[in-house]
């Protein structure tokens, strides 16, 4: 038997107790997750919850299930890149490839085992498997993450995520030449109905919010700039599919055959919040990696 704390963030709130915990626990069945819901071995302050139960941000919910997880969340040195650090936040470069924090679904290394290498004290509101972990992003998408190394730094930048302050903006690499110069894309986004992996624009999603002007474009690519305005997974993967303009090399909403090995053309480039403690506003840019620009040169877009 083995039991699991898990916490709610920003881009899980709302959700379904049972979509929430399958979410977390990618490789347990759906008939596993009913079970334990039966048993009523899902808890929140001790007391059983049902499945249509919907998650607030403050919620810890306790589960039990049978399981032969074994993940690892050593600390490893993976020589992370730090553009801002004190005592109670974190502004850190995730590289494209690396996982942000371990799953049942991926017991390899992830951002996590090099956080906890590299500093001395996370916050611990989102349980042992995501120490510090305040927002995340995809495997093969780079840039920037805000890690939170207090519990009272973690509500705080939470808090800013909820009221949508925190500046988040994004560059991609998008196929078809835009028509328009700047947009803004209004839809919800929820959980695909054929393949529970994926996101799709649903009547019945959550609502997500994307901006984008165009900086660079030809006959076959335009070079987008993105600001989120909510936090949704893959909000911008699925927002750029659906407008007919998918993010170059994505393997999930992207065009076949996938251009190059490394993942969609995406990049957290700057990211900006309020400090929890001193109130003064942070702002920190990271150019993209070597392959992104070198792309934008084959491209024709630099």
């Amino acid at each position: 038997m083995k039991k699991y704390i898990l916490n709610v963030t920003e881009g899980d709130i709302g959700l379904r107790a049972d979509v929430f915990v399958s979410k977390l626990l990618e490789d347990i069945t759906r008939s596993q997750i009913k079970k334990v819901f039966d048993k009523k071995d899902v808890l929140i302050e001790n007391m059983p919850i049902k499945p249509s139960y919907l998650v607030k941000f403050d919620d810890e919910i306790s589960i039990s299930i049978e399981t032969d997880l074994n993940l690892n969340i050593d600390p490893i040195n993976l020589n992370l890149e730090f553009l801002y650090e004190d005592e109670d936040v974190a502004v850190v470069y995730k590289p494209q490839g690396l996982v942000v924090h371990p799953a049942v679904s991926f017991k390899d290394v992830t951002l996590v085992n090099g956080l906890k290498y590299q500093v001395k004290q996370l916050s611990d509101l989102n349980g042992d498997l995501r120490p510090g972990i305040v927002h995340r992003i995809d495997k093969d998408t780079s840039g920037l993450l805000l890690v939170a190394k207090t519990n009272e730094a973690h509500e705080s930048l939470v808090l800013q995520l909820q009221k949508k302050t925190v500046k988040r903006v994004y560059e991609a690499i998008c196929l078809h030449p835009f028509e328009e110069d700047t947009g803004t894309i209004k839809t919800p986004i929820g959980r695909d109905e054929t393949n529970r992996l994926k996101m799709a624009v649903t009547d019945d999603g959550k609502l997500a919010v994307t901006h984008f002007s165009v900086k660079k474009r030809n006959q076959d690519y335009s070079l987008i700039e993105c600001v989120l305005e909510t936090g949704r997974t893959h909000q911008i993967r699925v927002h750029m599919q659906y407008i007919g303009h998918p993010i170059l090399g994505d393997p999930v909403y992207g065009k076949k055959p996938i251009y190059g090995n490394t993942g969609q053309f995406l990049h957290a480039k700057t990211i900006g919040f309020v400090h929890p403690t001193t109130n003064k506003y942070l702002e920190f840019t990271k150019e993209a990696p070597i392959t992104f620009l070198d792309t934008l040169e084959k491209l024709g877009l630099k």
